[in-house]
């Protein structure tokens, strides 16, 4: 009986966190929107802001409600969504992110509010135009609910100054079979028509998207080990041959893999001659939006901050693959920095650095399909 109580306990537990179980679906850090100027009210002394309209000022007379202890949330250093939000802290302007997940048996399209004043005035969430529109089949799902209760209203909000609100709209569940959704009829988050992927497959809960696999690649035999290397005496050089090849893409094409331990980066190069000489690595870094930096851990078989041949033929196209620290799994883009090295003598000697900005992670981790092992093929 003992052991049939502690696995009915078990079990009950086991539902109740699968009850909730949070999937996030897509999250965005939202649009920058100018903050109104705050004003002390001489009563109370708190500091009040008078939202900026909306299209439905015209059309709704103030309800009079006025919300207090809406949810907020925590902010851990690691979630990017609201770095943003958190560093517009006495800026003119200030983003609006949101999260669309899946809970307890709904569609929640969560929409954060930092507050800027100890009372906001005039605010508004959503109403019957709120829906989730499939892309594919045409079917909206509409709002149901908001938390707290605020739908159809204008309201007000009293508040700690600062603090991130978590405002909740509730939509029926999304079918599986759903992968494209727009969003409508959240104007205060410009979602209003706003196209969204989601994310499904290997996801994990209480995340954003979803983390990859560590990627398999062709490893290049080492042909000619560095000895003494000098960089001006191409003779110390490593030598490689049967690189990891690829479809030929433009040079400098690149495809990214997300895992919890590492953010991988390959780089499509071509090869011009039967042998020829590359370096990578070193200093190389991404850098995202708030200008967090993501170093340079390792390059995948070959050496890192120095010079190395690699045998093929010309026309050949393989992958470079830098292994960075790990990127959070919100980001929306990040920027690619290369820095110069150091001159070196060599036929044609040049190590220039690059600098790729607004990278889409989004496109990068689609390309990654680009880097799939191709043997070369040749009709002689």
């Amino acid at each position: 009986m003992i052991i049939f109580s502690l696995l009915a306990v078990m079990t009950a537990n086991g539902l109740a966190q699968t009850k909730n179980d949070m999937v996030v679906l897509e999250a965005g850090n939202g649009s920058w929107v100018p903050i109104p100027s705050a004003e002390i009210d001489k009563k109370t002394k708190k500091s009040v802001v008078h939202w900026n309209r909306t299209e439905k000022d015209d059309w709704f007379e103030p309800s009079g409600l006025v919300l207090e202890n809406v949810p907020t949330i925590e902010t851990p250093g690691a979630d990017a969504l609201f770095v943003d939000i958190l560093n517009a802290e006495g800026n003119a302007y200030m983003p609006m992110p949101w999260r669309l997940t899946e809970e307890n048996g709904e569609t929640v399209l969560h929409c954060y509010f930092r507050m800027p004043a100890d009372i906001v005035d005039n605010f508004w969430l959503t109403d019957e135009e709120g829906c989730l529109l499939d892309k594919e089949t045409g079917i909206s799902y509409r709002a149901r609910r908001t938390e707290p209760d605020c739908y159809y209203k204008r309201f007000g909000i009293k508040g700690k100054k600062g603090d991130i609100l978590d405002f909740k709209i509730f939509f029926p569940k999304l079918p599986e079979s759903v992968r494209e959704v727009a969003i409508y009829g959240v104007p205060n988050w410009y979602l209003r028509g706003r196209n969204v992927t989601l994310n499904r497959g290997n996801q994990f809960y209480g995340v954003a998207h979803y983390y990859d696999t560590i990627p398999e690649f062709h490893h290049p035999t080492q042909i000619v080990e560095a000895k003494n290397y000098d960089k001006d005496n191409f003779f110390t050089w490593s030598e490689y041959k049967d690189a990891h090849l690829i479809k030929p893409i433009p040079e400098g094409t690149m495809a990214m893999w997300l895992t919890p331990e590492a953010t991988y980066v390959a780089i499509s190069t071509e090869m011009n001659w039967r042998r020829e000489y590359f370096g990578r690595g070193g200093n190389t870094i991404l850098i995202d939006k708030s200008g967090h930096q993501y170093k340079c851990k390792d390059v995948i078989d070959y050496p890192d901050d120095t010079l190395f041949w690699v045998q093929g033929y010309s026309g050949d196209y393989f992958a470079i693959v830098l292994v960075f620290e790990p990127l959070p799994l919100t980001l929306e883009s990040i920027t690619y920095i290369e820095p110069e090295g150091e001159p070196f003598k060599a036929n044609f000697a040049n190590w220039s650095g690059e600098v790729k900005t607004g990278l889409s992670i989004k496109e990068l981790r689609q390309n990654q399909k680009l880097f799939e092992y191709f043997p070369r093929k040749m009709v002689e």
